[in-house]
């Protein structure tokens, strides 16, 4: 017994001192520039090399993929004119899970791999349950298009402090769709972030942790509206058990939510349209293609922040994308957050690669796949 305890306090000393090393190499060290030059003076071949996927896999899925635009919209134009664009963006792979996505065959695929990029360790069951209530006919896409030749433009709001004092308010509700994230707070900060929510994307995890956690700012509610949708990031067992008590009225009846109502959240038994999860094989291929990060060796810690994911999915699912309130350059000039009531500095966890988004976001705005809001700092 003796042995045993010791074992298990020295595993969790040395996890601590993992996550501790890992949280400042790439929370507080990390040089961005090295990032940029690298990218000004190298050649695309060496950046092939750090997106590799199955190509067969999902060229041969057979899920209803998004509608194609190439050469009609800026997004779409951008990366069919670009070698380096062209080798990493796939529109084939599934963006959503839905009702048609569970079989046995795929059930065999993806349990070989940990959510989120699989379901190993879910309950089969609840897996297949909770995608058969995603059968509506627009379960596995987004939105429909008005007309075939439209060009959507979405904006994707992150909650960093740059957006303070911005005054992108009248920009960001003048979008098709707006996607917002986490605590994402709009009461008194209109001029600055607008009052549009098309899309709501979150964990369970994340969205009770921001519940809690800027209740104190104004967070007391997650966005509703008849309009509002809301994309679940199936990071565990909690996501869907979640959602299918959300999708039948019911409370939670097992694990970490036991008890929970969601219609604290969404409303009581919204229609199943204002329901949607991101697809495993999604959150692969933009982990392996554009934040294939240092952190991936801690697999079972690291993923895509929740505004990385969505501002991933905004790019493969809408014409025009613009980018408000993500990491910038000069980061550390603003707040966390745009709602915090005093400066404080961003904080980087060990199960992000911010910096690494940095990257990718000035990479993609340089080249014209999105446009990323970006000011100086008002002295």
């Amino acid at each position: 017994m003796t042995i045993s305890l010791r074992k298990c306090v020295f595993l969790v000393g040395a996890l601590c001192v993992s996550v501790t090393i890992t949280m400042i190499m790439y929370g507080q060290c990390y040089d961005l520039d090295f990032f940029h030059d690298r990218l000004a003076n190298s050649q695309d071949t060496e950046f092939d090399r750090i997106w590799t996927c199955d190509e067969e896999l999902w060229d041969n899925t057979t899920a209803i993929g998004e509608e194609k635009l190439e050469g009609l919209c800026p997004l779409r134009k951008a990366v069919k004119k670009d070698n380096f664009l062209r080798l990493r963006f796939n529109f084939k792979v599934p963006v959503l899970q839905w009702a048609g996505s569970f079989s046995h065959s795929e059930w065999g695929r993806l349990e070989t791999y940990m959510p989120p990029y699989g379901w190993k360790g879910l309950p089969q069951d609840v897996v297949r349950s909770t995608l058969a209530l995603l059968n509506d006919s627009s379960s596995s896409r987004l939105f429909e298009r008005r007309w075939p030749d439209q060009c959507v433009r979405c904006a994707v709001v992150g909650n960093g402090g740059i957006l303070r004092g911005s005054k992108q308010g009248r920009a960001i509700d003048s979008h098709h769709f707006v996607f917002r994230v986490n605590g994402a707070i709009t009461k008194h900060f209109e001029e600055d972030v607008g009052t549009k929510t098309s899309f709501y994307g979150f964990t369970t995890n994340t969205m009770k942790n921001s519940l809690h956690s800027y209740r104190k700012d104004g967070f007391t509610k997650v966005p509703r509206g008849r309009r509002v949708r809301y994309i679940f990031i199936p990071s565990n067992e909690r996501d869907y058990v979640m959602m299918s008590a959300a999708i039948e009225g019911l409370n939670v009846i097992s694990g970490h939510d036991k008890g929970d109502w969601p219609s604290r959240y969404f409303g009581f038994k919204p229609p199943v349209q204002h329901f949607k999860m991101l697809h495993p094989d999604f959150i692969t291929y933009v982990t392996q293609r554009f934040l294939k990060s240092p952190l991936l060796k801690y697999s079972q810690l690291y993923m895509p922040s929740t505004g990385a994911l969505m501002l991933l999915t905004a790019l493969h699912v809408c014409d025009q994308v613009s980018a408000y309130g993500f990491i910038t350059k000069n980061f550390a000039d603003f707040s966390d957050h745009y709602y915090d009531a005093v400066m404080l500095p961003m904080r980087f966890y060990a199960n992000h690669d911010m910096q690494m988004e940095s990257w990718l976001w000035e990479v993609l705005h340089a080249r014209k796949v999105m446009s990323l809001y970006k000011r100086t700092k008002v002295k």
